[in-house]
């Protein structure tokens, strides 16, 4: 029996509300031996008072060791065992802007990347460049074309675009081609299982037409291609939770992803007071609330120490807006830690709040690695989270007699 089977079983409905706010990357580590943490150095009293109401703790994202992408990441907050439940990143990003994937689809999350005259990457990002710069540039890539094979190029954010391939005999087992560092050309796609020999085939066609059509180009000249992947199955929150859920993103991807577990992607926002005026419109109409926030992520990723504390702050101020609404129960965490001193994910475990009426306080008194780790939660699995959150709303009934 795994905790879905409980959850099923055990759930109980009434008229709490959940509130889950993700801070993406939100764990760092201290720039010396020592010093704070990005969370610990940020000036956070919001979430500081409710650490003093709640109970903190630090959560694993996967496996002790492991570090985590984004998808692995939400999977686990949402209560689905990362290890079981597989989700590409193409078919997220593909979901994320409303592409309905089919059976017979393999979605691809691809970059805009800068090219040197040698054929090396010189920008992962091809400098972040705008949407409205990289919008038409992936519509150009339409041009592409494959025998057997239909090919839908969408525009995503900034420097991203999706790329679905449709056709008989297409699996998604498919190495990156983002060799992660800069210097070198990007990798060769390779297929990780014979099935998918002829999606590998596709892709290297691609890529060789798409630099083609990209060349002359000062930024975006080039693409790299990751996370290959089909359409996965997965049961929804009203399946498993008996919850009503709601997702208020500002990404693609974390839309997607909401929508891949039955949340429904509520509102347009493009900035955290724009989710909240989202939560507030909504409240009424749902369960339980997934709200995500990038830019700790995007800030450690860039290796940026300040911006990271300044998002983080600015992460903070939301708090007095949700706790107006009365929430019965409020998470705070992230998917992952994305420390600026790495620039990337990590496999630290991730600082984790929850505040409700009936959870059971500890002695932290602020929210940071260092007293989460002494926290009443301890150090866990994020895949609990969600029996915690419910337990603590008065959803799950007795288990036995």
């Amino acid at each position: 029996m795994d905790i879905h089977d409980l959850t099923r079983d055990l759930n109980t409905k009434n008229d709490a509300k959940i509130v889950m706010l993700v801070g993406d990357g939100l764990g760092g580590l201290p720039q010396e031996p020592g010093g704070p943490t990005e969370l610990e150095a940020a000036q956070t009293p919001n979430l500081d008072a409710l650490v003093k109401q709640g109970i903190c703790g630090l959560s694993l994202p996967v496996l002790p060791g492991i570090s985590p992408g984004s998808g692995p990441g939400h999977l686990g907050l949402f209560g689905y065992d990362p290890l079981k439940y597989q989700i590409g990143r193409g078919a997220l990003e593909a979901t994320g802007i409303g592409f309905e994937l089919t059976g017979h689809d393999v979605a691809i999350r691809c970059n805009f990347c800068t090219l040197d005259s040698t054929g090396n990457i010189t920008d992962r990002r091809a400098g972040r460049i705008s949407t409205e710069e990289s919008a038409p540039l992936a519509k150009k890539l339409r041009n592409v074309k494959i025998p057997g094979v239909e090919i839908f190029v969408e525009p995503v954010k900034e420097h991203r675009f999706v790329v679905v391939l449709r056709g008989e005999g297409l699996r998604g087992q498919v190495n990156d081609t983002d060799p992660q560092q800069t210097g070198v050309p990007p990798l060769k796609p390779v297929a990780r299982d014979t099935a998918s020999e002829r999606t590998a085939e596709v892709c290297d066609q691609f890529v060789k037409q798409a630099n083609e059509l990209l060349s002359g180009q000062a930024k975006a000249n080039g693409c790299t291609l990751r996370g290959v992947a089909e359409k996965p199955e997965l049961p929804s929150y009203e399946e498993v939770y008996g919850l009503r859920a709601a997702a208020i993103a500002v990404y693609p991807m974390y839309k997607g992803l909401a929508r891949l577990v039955g949340m429904d992607v509520v509102g347009e926002a493009k900035t955290l007071d724009d989710q909240m005026d989202v939560l507030a419109a909504n409240w009424s109409s749902y369960d339980f609330f997934f709200i995500h926030f990038k830019y700790t992520d995007s800030t450690g990723e860039d290796g940026n120490f300040a911006a990271k504390v300044a998002k983080t702050e600015q992460l903070d101020q939301c708090v007095p807006r949700i706790l107006a609404l009365n929430p019965d129960v409020v998470i705070v965490t992230g998917d992952h830690s994305t420390p600026s001193m790495l620039a990337s994910h990590s496999w630290h475990p991730v600082p984790t709040l929850l505040s409700a009426k009936n959870c059971r306080s500890d002695r932290c008194e602020t929210f940071g690695e260092a007293e989460c780790i002494q926290g009443g939660l301890g150090q866990f699995e994020a895949k609990y989270l969600m029996s915690l959150a419910l337990a603590n709303a008065g959803r799950l009934g007795k288990y036995g007699a």
